[in-house]
């Protein structure tokens, strides 16, 4: 379903994979963090400081006393150590708002050009940025690759909307930042934009040409104008994604259990993102707030232009000529709206509605 989104958006010229950023945010699990037990024995979390407490030389620990022990003793909550009993695929890690929660790491690849959503994945919250980039970039070259393949087999003779060079240049935060990552990334012919931490001391280059000439490469383009054009674009458009994926689409905290089954919801909901960029198009809103705000009045025009026997449905011409027309036919249909004007005072030379 996800790929036919993505083919829906590509026919509309709203996928160009060229230009892709990555990042990702963490989706609070359904798992609670005082129903995890340790990988070894299987004892809870109750169970472990009761052994605690009697090995301290409390034969008869109240709930008082483990509570006091348990503040005092420094927490080590490894995921090596420990794992919930109800998802697997969980793992413990700090949020957005700093709480420590049972959770999973979402990662979004999106086309810089257009705010599409090319890729998503789904991996464990304790794995770090510089490990996940690698899957979340392929899993986005693949879907590019598709588009490329299906726009040369429908549409071999038309000027291709999609890049068929595939991806060229992919822009991240500093959290994805590694000599390592940079010089991978080199090996697949894409150019990186990544800021680069800051470091302590001076790098030793002894044995790492390639590398170190990956990292040098990627601070001249970070540093240029191109590069912070990049940069700026990459936070509004990846942020945009997760704020209406997870927060106003309500997906910060899952309600499912395991990758696969999350993945799945997760697809559909960023499908359903993908799918307001046609509606931002043909309509000006892509969302009901923001249809709310536009009063609905280039819809009011097409219902107008309907009923007058003016649109011939099912041509892609007649919504880029209709709905939307001009601007100040939509600017007079949004007086209307507001005024309770009826169509009849829109065109006055042909029967109103």
């Amino acid at each position: 379903m996800f790929g036919w989104v993505l083919g829906v958006l590509a026919d509309r010229g709203l996928v160009k994979g060229k230009r892709i950023a990555i990042d990702a945010t963490t989706l609070e699990a359904n798992a609670a963090m005082r129903s995890i037990v340790r990988r070894d024995t299987g004892e809870s979390y109750a169970e472990f400081l009761v052994g605690l407490a009697k090995a301290s030389g409390i034969e008869t620990p109240k709930r008082e006393d483990l509570a006091r022990l348990d503040r005092k003793r420094k927490k080590r909550m490894s995921n090596q150590e420990w794992k919930s009993p109800v998802d697997a695929d969980a793992r413990i890690a700090k949020m957005k708002d700093g709480r420590t929660h049972m959770a999973h790491k979402a990662e979004h690849a999106v086309d810089l050009d257009t705010g599409a959503v090319v890729a998503v994945t789904l991996q464990g919250a304790d794995l770090g940025d510089t490990v996940t980039l690698d899957t979340t970039l392929s899993e986005a070259g693949m879907a590019v690759a598709e588009l490329v393949k299906r726009e040369a087999e429908q549409r071999p003779e038309d000027t291709p909307k999609v890049n068929v060079e595939g991806i060229e240049e992919v822009v991240a935060d500093k959290g994805y930042h590694s000599g390592a990552v940079l010089e991978r990334v080199k090996s697949y012919e894409v150019r990186t934009y990544i800021p680069e931490k800051k470091q302590a001391g001076r790098r030793h280059w002894e044995g790492k040409t390639e590398e170190q000439q990956a990292v040098y490469q990627n601070r001249r383009r970070v540093r240029g104008g191109y590069g912070k054009s990049l940069l700026r674009r990459r936070g509004e458009l990846v942020e945009r994604s997760f704020a209406h994926c997870y927060e106003t689409g309500g997906m910060r905290r899952t309600h499912l259990r395991g990758h696969e089954n999350i993945l799945k919801r997760q697809l559909v909901h960023v499908g359903a993102f993908n799918l307001s960029l046609i509606l931002r198009k043909v309509l000006g809103a892509g969302t009901p707030r923001q249809w709310k705000d536009l009063e609905g009045a280039r819809f009011l025009l097409f219902i107008y232009y309907l009923l007058v026997g003016k649109i011939e449905i099912g041509t892609e011409e007649a919504e880029s000529q209709y709905l939307v027309r001009n601007r100040s036919s939509n600017h007079e249909a949004r007086l209307a709206a507001r005024r309770g004007w009826s169509c009849r005072k829109l065109v006055t030379s042909t029967p109103g509605c």
